[in-house]
């Protein structure tokens, strides 16, 4: 009887996919110890991982070291920690878990139940984080994927790939790289234009954002919640009819909630014209977001 990654492979399961070749998928565990817990397999059913000949062996790491790299830099956490269990499932598979201290790779652990919608978050932005391959010895090259989950995190992948994403890269160089080349589609397209501005004392009220972009103290400002003026952008398709565009907004919203805190949207102006900041505070006292402009009638 096929294993049930056999089933996930052969498209009869569905599974949160974050990357795939011809002979490797990785997938997030549904039963994590952590958010972000993902499970690497090559797609030939092997029971025991050191049964593997050397090559393949040698291939499922190298694929797994570009998964990590995107785990790392979608979820924030120290280190990705890595384990061979081999007795849940009679499949070869390695874990790959976010990890802040040494209690989180503890499989003794109660297993956390993440909703449907925050596991999807979290495998498009990972699969928006993984690097290409290189072509490196033993890595194996793509072939063409019929799943839409699989098409899903190819072309996230390829609209991400030549940014060049590194775990230490600073929350200002991550916002650059997500808000590159990204269009607000409402009734017109807007680019989005990545800004940043010392934090103000205090939270940040209308009033404060009004003072730290420049617009007049009596401008109107109409707040809003990220994931509601990202809705269209991030859902599908997207209003593009683009899997990639709406995948990268998916990370950027990810990364605007986790990384930054208080986040949230300012209209602000009133009539056709309206400017739009998604903004909140990061950690090194900065206040980091994108502004976009909205047509409106």
């Amino acid at each position: 009887m096929p294993s049930i990654f056999s089933r996930i492979v052969a498209g009869e399961l569905p599974a949160y996919k974050v990357a795939e070749d011809d002979a490797h998928l990785a997938f997030l565990d549904i039963t994590p110890l952590v958010e972000g817990h993902t499970l690497v397999i090559p797609k030939k059913e092997t029971d025991y991982i050191f049964d593997l000949p050397p090559q393949e062996l040698a291939a499922l790491h190298l694929f797994a070291q570009r998964v990590a790299q995107g785990v790392r830099a979608a979820v924030p956490c120290k280190r990705i920690g890595v384990a061979v269990i081999g007795l849940e499932v009679p499949h070869a598979h390695i874990h790959l878990i976010p990890m802040n201290n040494v209690a989180d790779m503890n499989f003794a652990n109660q297993k956390i139940k993440v909703p449907e919608e925050r596991m999807q978050e979290l495998a498009a932005a990972i699969a928006a984080q993984v690097p290409a391959a290189t072509g490196g010895v033993g890595e194996a090259h793509p072939q063409p994927l019929e799943s839409k989950a699989a098409r899903e995190t190819v072309a996230t992948n390829d609209a991400t790939a030549t940014a060049g994403s590194t775990p230490q890269q600073t929350a200002s160089e991550k916002l650059h790289q997500l808000t590159h080349g990204l269009q607000y589609v409402g009734e017109t397209e807007a680019p989005l234009e990545p800004v940043q501005y010392p934090a103000p004392q205090g939270d940040l009220t209308p009033e404060a954002v009004c003072a730290l972009v420049g617009a007049p103290a009596d401008a109107p400002v109409e707040t809003q919640e990220l994931t509601l003026f990202l809705r269209q952008q991030t859902a599908d398709n997207g209003p593009q009819g683009s899997v990639a565009a709406a995948n990268r907004f998916k990370a950027l919203q990810m990364f605007l909630k986790q990384e930054l805190d208080d986040t949230q949207v300012y209209r602000i102006g009133s009539g056709a014209q309206i400017t739009a900041y998604a903004l909140g505070k990061s950690a090194d006292g900065q206040v980091l977001g994108f502004k976009t402009q909205l047509s409106e009638t």
